[in-house]
């Protein structure tokens, strides 16, 4: 097994968030409320069957476990404000380690911080990770292709759309285009 290269307790500071990695005492009864939420849950897998504390638990430390990925808790708040309160997540991973890439997903579930830009600052928080400290040549992300705020946060956080599977999604609406962006080390 690979050595994990982000440890519990470490702190990454954005301009409006910070992350670290997300631990069982994240895991509340909040959490299990915004993945059961259906207005939170729109776009998340999670929303095809009821979550509960358990599930979330497990979930989670399957995460700290991994060799290949990495759950990080978005905290509002930057700098002296490093403590604040949890607002979602944000995943880099499975790692493809041969070839140097890996998948960035994200929810915010606190819907008081939706419209802020704290999934932006998580983007390029956890960009930054990707390509700083595991050292990757490329990240990518999907998104359905009706949800607007997670494209638009991803092009503010220097993604580029790359693809679109045509109607491979089962959204909340009905069949929906599947968008894929990619950023890799080099690009501005």
């Amino acid at each position: 097994m690979t050595a994990r290269r982000i440890e519990p307790g470490e702190i990454f500071s954005g301009d409006a968030v910070t992350l670290r990695l997300v631990t069982l005492d994240d895991c509340t009864e909040r959490y299990v409320a915004w993945l059961n939420d259906p207005r939170v849950n729109r776009y998340l897998e999670t929303r095809w069957s009821e979550q509960t504390l358990e599930m979330v638990r497990a979930f989670v430390s399957s995460q700290l476990a991994s060799a290949d990925s990495y759950l990080l808790a978005i905290r509002r708040g930057a700098g002296a404000d490093a403590g604040g309160e949890h607002v979602g997540n944000i995943k880099i991973g499975p790692i493809l380690a041969r070839h140097s890439c890996a998948d960035v997903s994200y929810f915010v579930g606190e819907r008081s911080a939706w419209g802020q830009g704290l999934a932006t600052d998580a983007i390029r928080v956890a960009t930054r990770i990707g390509f700083d400290r595991l050292e990757l040549h490329r990240l990518q992300a999907g998104a359905y292709a009706r949800n607007v705020g997670s494209r638009r946060a991803l092009e503010k956080a220097g993604y580029r759309l790359e693809a679109t599977w045509r109607g491979q999604l089962l959204g909340p609406d009905g069949w929906e285009d599947h968008v894929w962006y990619g950023r890799l080390r080099d690009d501005p």
